[in-house]
């Protein structure tokens, strides 16, 4: 495959990829089939960050970074909600960003098969709390007038749920991703 297929087949793969983005958030918001966090209902999970570990995974950081990007100004587009949608955006380019240090870091070290997938999830998993732990001390109270202490006490449970929220994105990424490898070697 010559520079220019290349170059083509990351451009439509990214631009496919950045717009299941956008299916996949409209159809979970007006089907109501968003499932709220018991323990926080105001978070909720979604699929939108599978596409994005994809993207990631199939064309690497430009792309994932791209589809990120795509993905918050989706959320503003449908609910012109600047906040929302940008920490959407956040949450997913930190999780990809830990996910390709993680990657980075599992080669270096020669780590093979389930144990560098395992690194490299809990790099993405650890960015992702990190920084969204960070923007939400400074959103919380800021922007939505949540008191401070109320605001500490509930991080553990959005802790938990970009947890699981995390866990999903990159699991269903990577089992997605694999099974494209096996039909499509190319």
């Amino acid at each position: 495959m010559s520079s220019k297929q290349g170059k083509t087949t990351q451009l439509t793969g990214t631009a496919i990829l950045a717009a299941l983005v956008i299916v996949f958030d409209y159809t979970l918001k007006y089907s109501g089939l968003k499932i709220p966090f018991p323990w926080y209902p105001n978070l909720k999970f979604d699929f939108t960050g599978i596409p994005i570990i994809l993207s990631l995974l199939m064309y690497g950081l430009p792309s994932a970074l791209s589809t990120s990007l795509i993905a918050g100004l989706g959320i503003f587009a449908r609910s012109g909600n600047l906040i929302s949608a940008s920490m959407k955006s956040v949450a997913e380019l930190s999780t990809v960003l830990g996910l390709w240090i993680g990657e980075k870091i599992v080669q270096k070290i020669n780590v093979e098969g389930s144990g560098g997938l395992v690194v490299s999830t809990l790099i993405a998993l650890v960015a992702r709390i990190v920084v969204m732990t960070g923007v939400n001390i400074v959103v919380l109270p800021n922007v939505y007038g949540v008191p401070v202490n109320v605001t500490y006490s509930l991080l553990p449970l959005i802790a938990a749920f970009n947890t699981v929220q995390g866990l999903l994105s990159v699991g269903f990424g990577y089992f997605l991703h694999d099974a494209v490898k096996k039909r499509l070697p190319n």
